[in-house]
């Protein structure tokens, strides 16, 4: 059992749409990720994700609405939902997704991030 500071793992980074693997609980992975600007569209056909804000505001859009989030709300993306992250500055959110999950879900794009990296 680790006692985890999250405000310590986020000063470990500073590149944005890197997730970040803090800790696993069983099959999944709880990761930290710095947004900023858009993301790309882009869905998971076999998972849920979700996203938590811990500071700043975000918004995920989706192809009938956009959602808005600000740091202590949360939303569950659906499997297979086409959705497309982003902030107008600098957010930090935790995501919590089953193991070797591909940011970018299909879509390979420079911000496709490597996987499976820890801090």
């Amino acid at each position: 059992m680790n006692k985890i500071n999250l405000e310590e793992k986020l000063s470990l980074f500073s590149e944005h749409w890197t997730p970040k693997i803090i800790e696993e609980l069983n099959d999944y992975q709880i990761k930290l990720v710095k947004i900023q600007g858009e993301f790309v569209w882009h869905e998971h056909e076999n998972t849920d994700e979700l996203f938590l804000v811990i500071e700043g505001k975000m918004k995920i859009e989706f192809e009938d609405h956009t959602m808005n989030l600000e740091a202590g709300e949360m939303c569950v993306v659906p499997k297979g939902v086409r959705h497309k992250p982003m902030a107008d500055n600098e957010c930090k959110v935790m995501l919590i997704e089953p193991r070797g999950v591909i940011n970018t879900g299909e879509v390979k794009d420079n911000l496709t991030a490597e996987n499976d990296v820890w801090i």
